[in-house]
């Protein structure tokens, strides 16, 4: 006896050519791209957030870490980088009208709020790496202690941290400096702080009005700050001098917070600045007229996809980590 089967048509049974969610092949592969990258992103903002908790009460303080604006002096916390979010979102928004526009086929619009967005994601970028470059700089300088401690130093007249050269003294030391003919075991030298840890603990016991603060955050919310013999005594267990911040020192504070700062920043960043790449590709391509002799912009609507994607991403990363 012969069986009959009867399949479904192209058009209700996706076969391989039509279209689920009536998007093209290039957009579901968008799509899955962004789902896959989400996850990821998910995955660290979790590890931040479990070694944050887990940390507590010695974790740094956002208000006190970012407080730079360029070309400026002085102490405005979350100034720059709420600017900086400021910028990526309007991007977004420009990206939105180039879609908008690409719809309608009006290549002269498409060319300008391409360009916009580059522009605005190029500002974010530049931003963040000179956010970076202050942040491994740092600014005011702090001890470790043995027990891998943090210890930062206020002027205790005006309640503000005090920089290591505020009052640390120059002594005749001298500071040696090892060259590669004196030893097989020979390392480069890294890199050497402005002062020494003498030079430190000697110009903190000339100064009575200068004061430590530890890593541990009190009842207040804020770092605990040491009464004068309190911190003579702290300072007794100072191991060396750290500036700045890196993968393995941290004036700020735990060590922990600065790997997960360069790492999903960094992380995001590489999206933001392959994104502005894609961006200045795709204008080119939209000044020749690829896309109107194509007869639309799809490419365009792709490339924002992934756009709207870092914004996203970059709105949590801020929320996250700047602001909770």
């Amino acid at each position: 006896m012969n069986t009959t089967v009867t399949t479904g048509t192209e058009e209700s049974v996706w076969g391989g050519g039509n279209k689920p969610l009536n998007a093209s092949y290039g957009k579901m592969m968008m799509w899955f791209f962004i789902v896959s990258d989400a996850l990821t992103f998910s995955g660290f903002l979790v590890s931040y957030g479990f070694s944050r908790f887990k940390f507590i009460e010695t974790w740094p303080i956002a208000d006190e870490v970012f407080t730079h604006v360029p070309f400026f002096h002085g102490n405005y916390p979350m100034y720059y980088v709420a600017f900086m979010t400021f910028i990526l979102i309007m991007s977004s928004v420009t990206m939105v009208l180039a879609v908008d526009a690409g719809h309608k086929m009006m290549q002269k619009k498409v060319i300008m709020y391409m360009f916009l967005t580059i522009i605005g994601g190029a500002i974010f970028v530049g931003s963040q790496a000179w956010e970076w470059a202050t942040f491994i700089k740092g600014d005011y300088g702090a001890v470790e202690t043995k027990g891998g401690r943090i210890l930062q130093f206020v002027n205790a007249d005006t309640g503000q941290r005090a920089a290591l050269a505020d009052f640390s003294k120059t002594l005749p030391e001298d500071r040696v400096k090892h060259l590669s003919n004196e030893g097989v075991w020979f390392e480069k030298e890294g890199y050497k702080t402005s002062f020494s840890l003498n030079e430190v603990i000697e110009g903190f016991k000339a100064t009575p009005n200068i004061l430590i603060r530890t890593e541990t955050i009190n009842e207040e919310g804020e770092k605990t700050l040491l009464s004068r013999p309190e911190s003579l005594a702290k300072l007794k267990d100072a191991a060396l001098v750290v500036e700045g911040a890196n993968l393995i020192r941290n004036e700020y504070g735990s060590r922990l917070f600065a790997d997960f700062f360069f790492f999903i920043t960094g992380f995001h960043g590489f999206h933001v600045f392959s994104g502005v790449l894609i961006n200045i590709i795709i204008f080119f391509n939209i000044i020749l007229g690829t896309y109107e002799r194509r007869g639309h912009y799809e490419m365009v609507e792709k490339v924002g996809l992934y756009w709207h994607f870092v914004d996203l991403v970059w709105v949590f990363v801020f929320t996250f980590f700047y602001l909770v």
